[in-house]
C-alpha cells in the first residue's frame, strides 16, 4: 500500500491533492512506470521563481523638475522590481506615470504585458475606468453642464429607485451566469449604480472643438461597485494560484492563469463588466441628449484600466490609452485624453510602435499624492485656490465642496505631457476640446458621518483640556 510518507519520499511536494491521489493509487494497485506516469499528471507542477533580471520596459517620460525626477525615480525602481514577475514580457511607461501603491506596484500611466495571465493588481478595483464623448453640435454649452447636473450623480453609493437606469437584459444574463458576477450584491450594484459617476478623478466636462465648434459632452468614470466586487473575488482567487505556483510573486501582483477555468471565467467576467461601463456612460449621454432634444453627431470611447488581448499575451493598462485596433472590437473613432478640468482634452490617432506597446497616455498624472498636495497649500484658503486655478471656466463640485486636489496644480504640467506625446511619438493629436466647464465630485466625505463625529470627538477633548470653544473648535479643525 502507498501512503504519504512514500510519495513524499519521492520528492512530492505535500498538498490536498495527496488524499485523492493515494486513493487512485491504491485502488488500482499503481506500482513502478504506472505510478510514476499517473503522479505526473496530477502533481502540481514546479513552484515558479521570479525572473533573475527585471524584463526590458519602454520610459515615453522624462522630468523638467526635481520633483518630477523623484516621482520617476520611484516609478522606475517599482517598473524593476514588477518586472521580475514570471510571466511578464514587456512593459512600458507613460508621461503620466506616477505611483500607485508599494514599491513593485504597477504605477498609473504604466502598461504590462504578460503571457497566459492574468494579473487583478495590475488593473485594480476600477475596472474599464474610461471615456465617452458625444458631440451635440451647436448647443449651448452651459445649457449642456446644467441640464448634465441635474441628470448626473457622482459620490458614494446608487440611484434611488425611482432614479435608476434600466439594467440591459444581455448584461443581467451574462452576470447570472458567471461564478464572478453571480452574487445578489454584485448584482444590486449593476442596477444601482448605473448611471454614476463615482468621485476622485472623475468628471463630466463641456467643451467646444477647436476643429469644428461643435459642443462636446465628455464623462469620465468606471465600473462602480460592479468592477470593485469582481476585483476583489479576482485578487483571491490569484493568492491562491499564487501560494501555490509563485510564492516569491509579490501578492499585489498575483495572477490568475488564463488557460485554467478560474482564468476563463475572469476573462469573460471583465468583458461583461466592459459591457456594462460603456453602458453606464450611455445612459447619461443619452439622458442629456433627449432632455436637450439634441442630436448626437457623432459618439465615441475608451477605456484606460483594463486588460486588453492579443493571442496568449493580456496587456494589462494601468492608467493608459489603447491605439491599437486589436485591443477595441467596438472602435467608433479617435482616443481621448483628458489633461486637467482648465486644459483641453486632447483627441488622439496613433498605431502600435515599439516604445507604446500600442498604448499612449490617460491624461496628466499627478507628481504628488493627493495629501502631499494638500499640504503644499497650506496657508491658502480652498476658495482662493479654486478662485485662481479655474479663471474662464465653470467649474463645479456636485456636493458644493472644493476638493483642491482635483484642481489643476494638482496635476503635471498639461502641456508638458502634451509635448511629451510628440516627442515619443506615443500619438497624434488630431483635435482638442476647449473646456466651457466641469463637475466633479468634490469633498463628499467632508460631511460624511463618520468624519463629522471625529470632528466632534477632538473637538470636545480639545474643550474639555481648557481649549478653545467647542464650535469653534469644531470649525477650526473641518477642512476647508
Amino acid at each position: 500500500m502507498i501512503t504519504g510518507k512514500d510519495l513524499l519520499d519521492l520528492g512530492l511536494k505535500p498538498g490536498k491533492w495527496f488524499k485523492e491521489a493515494l486513493e487512485h493509487i491504491n485502488a488500482h494497485d499503481l506500482t513502478g512506470d504506472a505510478l510514476h506516469a499517473y503522479l505526473d499528471t496530477v502533481k502540481p507542477a514546479p513552484v515558479i521563481p521570479l525572473l533573475d533580471a527585471p524584463v526590458h520596459f519602454y520610459e515615453n517620460i522624462r522630468a523638467d523638475t526635481a520633483v518630477e525626477q523623484a516621482n520617476i525615480d520611484y516609478v522606475r525602481q517599482s517598473m524593476q522590481q514588477l518586472m521580475r514577475t514570471p510571466t511578464v514580457v514587456a512593459g512600458a511607461i507613460m508621461p503620466d506615470a506616477c505611483p500607485a501603491g508599494p514599491l513593485g506596484t504597477i504605477p498609473v500611466g504604466g502598461v504590462v504585458a504578460t503571457r497566459n495571465a492574468i494579473h487583478p493588481g495590475m488593473h485594480s478595483a476600477d475596472i474599464c475606468c474610461s471615456v465617452m464623448l458625444s458631440n451635440l453640435g451647436k448647443t449651448d454649452p452651459k445649457t449642456v453642464l446644467d441640464v448634465a447636473q441635474a441628470i448626473t450623480h457622482f459620490g458614494p453609493g446608487g440611484r434611488d429607485p425611482e432614479k435608476q437606469f434600466a439594467l440591459p437584459a444581455e448584461i443581467l444574463a451574462e452576470m447570472q451566469a458567471n461564478p464572478f458576477l453571480n452574487s445578489e450584491r454584485s448584482l444590486k450594484m449593476a442596477r444601482e449604480h448605473l448611471g454614476t459617476q463615482g468621485d476622485g478623478n472623475h468628471f463630466l466636462y463641456v467643451g467646444v472643438s477647436k476643429a469644428t465648434g461643435d459642443t462636446m459632452l465628455v464623462t469620465h468614470h468606471g465600473s462602480r461597485g460592479v468592477g470593485a466586487v469582481l476585483y476583489g473575488h479576482g485578487m483571491k482567487v490569484a493568492e491562491f494560484f499564487r501560494r501555490e505556483i509563485s510564492p516569491a510573486t509579490a501578492p499585489d501582483n498575483a495572477w490568475i492563469p488564463s488557460e485554467t477555468p478560474e482564468g476563463v471565467n475572469y476573462w469573460d467576467a471583465l468583458q461583461t463588466v466592459r459591457k456594462w461601463t460603456k453602458r453606464n456612460h450611455e445612459v447619461l449621454h443619452e439622458a442629456i441628449a433627449a432632455k436637450l432634444a439634441a442630436t448626437v453627431q457623432q459618439r465615441y470611447w475608451n477605456e484606460h484600466n483594463f486588460v486588453f488581448r492579443d493571442g496568449d499575451v493580456f496587456y494589462h493598462a494601468k492608467g493608459a490609452t489603447p491605439l491599437a485596433a486589436k485591443f477595441m472590437p467596438d472602435i467608433t473613432g479617435p482616443r481621448i485624453i483628458p489633461l486637467n478640468m482648465a486644459q483641453p482634452i486632447l483627441i488622439v490617432e496613433g498605431d502600435t510602435t515599439t516604445n507604446n506597446l500600442g498604448f499612449a497616455p490617460h491624461g496628466a498624472g499627478r507628481n504628488l499624492s493627493r495629501t502631499r498636495h494638500k499640504y503644499s497649500k497650506i496657508g491658502q484658503t480652498n476658495e482662493a485656490i479654486f478662485e485662481a486655478e479655474t479663471q474662464g471656466i465653470d467649474a463645479r463640485f456636485y456636493f458644493n465642496r472644493i476638493d483642491i486636489s482635483e484642481l489643476p496644480s494638482a496635476y503635471k504640467n498639461a502641456e508638458d505631457v502634451k509635448q511629451q506625446i510628440t516627442d515619443f511619438n506615443l500619438a497624434t493629436v488630431i483635435d482638442e476640446i476647449h473646456p466651457y466647464g466641469c463637475i466633479m465630485a468634490g469633498d463628499w466625505e467632508q460631511d460624511a458621518p463618520w468624519r463629522k463625529k471625529k470632528l466632534a470627538k477632538a473637538a470636545a477633548a480639545l474643550a474639555a483640556q481648557g481649549g478653545v470653544d467647542t464650535q469653534e473648535d469644531t470649525s477650526a479643525l473641518t477642512v476647508e
